[in-house]
């Protein structure tokens, strides 16, 4: 028999919507947090009991619920932060859609107790799996409390996808956490049981809450940013590439205050750390990006997680040019003389922002003699071989000028004058003595600096490598045969529509017909690798994206493997003069404090930690 349509009664829709909303405790905590925060709440507190099954308790002391507005706040659709379609347009709360008091009172026991600052008394709801049980006055100071109790109490199917009492109390932290490194201006407190405060964070400085939230390590270790363009601003923190980890479980990222989870914002980001990351490791970073309200559509998921940008390809630019401008502008000992700060600074303990430079790369005109190309890499290709020529070139003058008559070239001679008296020791300091052939060791104001001399060379003929092929542009090789490829309609739209921005990239592409491109020419430095494929993902990239970084980054990739191999290598000796021009471009060099794989390049000790190693003052 046909079945005919029904309308589902408002209990079974709103155990419907919950499933989406209330996930599980950790979202109810999200969801009560936004409201107190749309409250104006400057204190909330959370108890947990049972990992928030068997009862959560959110209280703030935000303006309240009027009295007569109380049963309204578990109607679903009933909201205070939005009248008609037009305001979806420019969200500023945090909450808005209306849905998740109305969810919780479907597949739980919730008691709202509520008082305005202009009542003399408050008033309590007592609502259980969406009917209302109790209305009556009550005693609460300004402010509301929501106890959320037996959660799933009515839809045991959903309880059994829970998982243990301590991961959902991990996941109630994360919560806290996350949104409290939104708003340092109030004050959150977490427990998960009478009289346990699991997690205290008193209203303070932005500083602070990082140290308290994150850790004090990473506040030493991270670049304060502060960028913007237009009506676009990108603020926050990010963790220098030698803070990293093995999980991606310290990233924050907020939209207007909002927490968001975005795959255009991870992929810039990506591309910001992906010259920098040891392979397998991920940033660590706290980020802001404040745009207007009406650029961003914040109404795509229950959840509000999710967000989408009204020009996607702008905001990615703008994310991923900023945040690795900051990036590219640290330097060992942050700000050398004669250079000034352009908005990017390096947060410190005591919450101060010291300032580090904005300025081009200038790298270590050295690379060791009798350095021969890769074997792929063509001797008819005038910019790569130009690239090796002139970095074996200047080794050999380099070696040429700091050899005296009679000395062989890895004789050790007297130190360069350390510094005239009253001025400023260098960053890295001056070079003492090598270690092993592999290892430079260097006094600086601090103490003692150690550095892996092939990675820091490594680096500094890498950036130097690519600011001559971006100054001199990305040299083509046309194709003895055009690759015809088969792509869906919408790529080759693409390639028609956007055909002088892959020239720009070192492809020659043209549209042959509804389904079909023919790649002409390619990047010379590209040419002996598979080019269809190279050509099919930066489509997919630009689809996805809507832009490609690919071409860059295999050119990139294979200058990294040219700066490795045409990198002074280990056990070769280094008289000192060598050895501080080494350390004088590691201070001028761009991302200078990793090599091109993300490993560290120097590291430094200070006389108060050898001092402690071998118990001086004990």
């Amino acid at each position: 028999m046909q079945q005919r349509i029904h309308e589902l009664s408002s209990l079974v829709a709103n155990q419907i919507a919950a499933g989406e909303v209330v996930e599980r405790p950790a979202s109810l905590v999200k969801e009560l947090i936004e409201n107190s925060l749309d409250a104006g709440a400057g204190t909330i507190r959370i108890l947990a009991e049972s990992g928030g099954v068997k009862r959560v308790l959110v209280r703030d002391d935000g303006s309240g619920i009027h009295p007569d507005d109380l049963r309204l706040a578990v109607r679903r659709h009933a909201t205070s932060k939005i009248r008609d379609a037009d305001d979806l347009a420019r969200v500023a709360s945090l909450g808005f859609r209306g849905e998740a008091l109305a969810s919780m009172a479907s597949v739980a026991r919730v008691t709202i107790t509520s008082r305005t600052p202009d009542a003399t008394v408050a008033a309590r709801l007592v609502v259980e799996g969406g009917a209302e049980l109790a209305f009556e006055p009550a005693a609460h100071p300004p402010g509301t409390s929501v106890e959320v109790s037996d959660l799933f109490f009515n839809t045991p199917a959903r309880r059994k996808f829970l998982k243990t009492e301590r991961t959902e109390q991990g996941q109630i932290d994360q919560v806290v956490r996350r949104v409290a490194l939104a708003r340092p201006d109030v004050a959150f407190e977490l427990g998960f049981g009478p009289g346990r405060a699991a997690l205290e964070l008193p209203a303070g400085s932005a500083i602070d809450r990082l140290g308290r939230v994150l850790s004090a390590e990473f506040v030493r270790q991270s670049v304060a940013i502060e960028e913007s363009a237009e009506d676009l601003r990108l603020h926050g923190w990010v963790g220098l590439p030698t803070h990293s980890r093995s999980q991606a479980d310290q990233q924050y990222f907020f939209v207007n205050g909002r927490v968001v989870r975005d795959k255009l914002i991870a992929h810039a980001i990506r591309q910001a750390f992906r010259d920098v990351l040891f392979n397998g490791r991920h940033p660590v970073f706290v980020l802001h990006l404040d745009l207007p309200p009406e650029q961003v559509d914040v109404n795509v998921h229950p959840t509000k997680h999710e967000v989408r940008f009204r020009e996607a390809r702008t905001i990615h630019d703008f994310v991923f040019g900023k945040l690795n401008r900051a990036l590219r502008a640290v330097r060992p000992g942050g700000l050398p003389p004669g250079m000034t700060s352009a908005g990017v600074g390096r947060a410190d303990a005591a919450g101060g922002v010291v300032a580090v430079p904005q300025q081009a790369a200038l790298g270590w005109e050295a690379a060791p003699a009798g350095y021969t190309a890769p074997s792929h890499v063509a001797a008819d290709r005038p910019a790569v071989v130009g690239l090796v020529r002139d970095a074996r070139t200047a080794h050999s003058a380099h070696a040429l000028r700091s050899q005296r008559p009679g000395e062989s070239p890895g004789a050790v001679g007297p130190a360069l004058p350390q510094a005239t008296p009253g001025a400023a020791v260098p960053p890295l300091g001056f070079a003492i003595a090598q270690l092993h052939g592999i290892y430079i060791l260097a006094q600086n104001a601090d103490g003692l600096v150690v550095v892996d001399m092939h990675a820091a060379h490594e680096r500094i003929v890498y950036e130097r490598m690519k600011r001559q092929l971006a100054e001199a542009g990305v040299p083509r090789q046309r194709l003895l045969v055009p690759v015809a490829l088969d792509v869906s309609e919408p790529e080759a739209e693409l390639v028609e529509r956007e055909g002088t921005a892959f020239a720009a990239m070192g492809l020659v592409i043209d549209r042959s017909g509804p389904q079909s491109v023919t790649l002409r020419e390619v990047p010379a430095l590209l040419a002996d690798g598979d080019v269809a494929g190279l050509v099919r993902d930066v489509l997919a990239d630009c689809m996805e994206h809507g832009v490609s970084r690919r071409l860059e980054d295999r050119q990139h990739d294979l200058l990294a493997t040219m700066a490795c191999r045409g990198s002074v290598r280990a056990h070769r000796p280094l008289r000192l003069e060598e050895m501080n021009a080494l350390l004088r471009d590691m201070e001028r060099t761009e991302h200078a404090g990793q090599c091109n794989h993300g490993r560290p390049t120097f590291l430094v000790q200070s006389l108060a930690d050898l001092d402690r190693l071998f118990l001086r003052g004990q």
